[in-house]
C-alpha cells in the first residue's frame, strides 16, 4: 500500500512541475535560436545600402540648391550687382570692399584711381534688371561658385575734367549684358557671396 501512495505522489509531483514548465513557457516564450537576429528582414547588406544612399543624399544637398535657395541667391546677386556698378561709377571703394574678393577689389580700385588720375568722372543711372539666371554651379574642396547672366538696362557716361561727354550718351538707355561669377568659402558660416569674375559675354 505505501509502494501505492509513493508512485502516485510521484506521479502527482510530475504533472505539478509539467504544468509549471508549460506556464513558464507560455509567459516567457522558447529560445528558438534566432533570438540574436531581431530584424531578420534588414540584413548587413541592406543595412550598407542604406548608410551609402545617406551618404549619397548628404553628399548631394551640399553640391545642389533648390529652387528656393536658387531665388534667395539669385536675390542677393541682384542688390550686390546694382550696389557694385553704381559704387564703381562714384569711385566708393568702400562700398565695393565687402562685396568682392580680394583680387577682384585690387583691380576694381586700381580702375578709380587711373580714372581719377585723369580726371574722368563716371556718371551712371541704373535702370534695372530685366533678367537674371544661374547659367553654373561649381565647387571645389575649398569654394563654391555661381555664375550668373544679367541682363540690366542703363544710362552710362564719362566726362572729362571740363565736364564734356567723351563717352556714352546721356539720353540712350544701354542694354547690357553681364555674366559674373560669385563665390563663397565652402567652411564659410557666412550667407555671404563674394564677386570673383566677370566674365566675356
Amino acid at each position: 500500500m505505501s509502494n501505492s501512495f509513493g508512485y502516485l505522489d510521484i506521479i502527482l509531483l510530475a504533472m505539478i512541475a509539467g504544468f509549471i514548465i508549460l506556464r513558464l513557457r507560455n509567459i516567457l516564450g522558447r529560445k528558438t535560436g534566432h533570438q540574436d537576429k531581431v530584424y531578420s528582414g534588414f540584413s548587413d547588406k541592406k543595412f550598407d545600402e542604406f548608410k551609402e544612399k545617406i551618404k549619397t543624399q548628404t553628399k548631394k544637398s551640399e553640391t545642389e540648391f533648390n529652387l528656393e535657395q536658387k531665388k534667395e541667391f539669385l536675390k542677393g546677386a541682384e542688390i550686390a550687382y546694382e550696389t557694385i556698378i553704381n559704387s564703381f561709377a562714384k569711385g566708393d571703394k568702400k562700398s565695393l570692399k565687402d562685396l568682392l574678393t580680394k583680387e577682384m577689389r585690387e583691380n576694381f580700385e586700381s580702375a578709380i584711381e587711373e580714372r581719377n588720375s585723369k580726371n574722368i568722372k563716371s556718371e551712371l543711372t541704373f535702370i534695372g534688371i530685366k533678367s537674371s539666371v544661374v547659367e553654373k554651379f561649381e565647387k571645389t574642396a575649398n569654394a563654391l561658385f555661381f555664375t550668373v547672366k544679367f541682363v540690366s538696362e542703363i544710362i552710362t557716361v564719362k566726362k572729362d575734367k571740363d565736364n564734356k561727354v567723351i563717352e556714352g550718351d546721356p539720353n540712350k538707355i544701354k542694354t547690357v549684358i553681364d555674366r559674373w561669377k560669385f563665390t563663397k568659402k565652402t567652411s564659410s558660416m557666412s550667407p555671404n557671396w563674394y564677386l570673383a569674375e566677370i566674365k566675356n559675354s
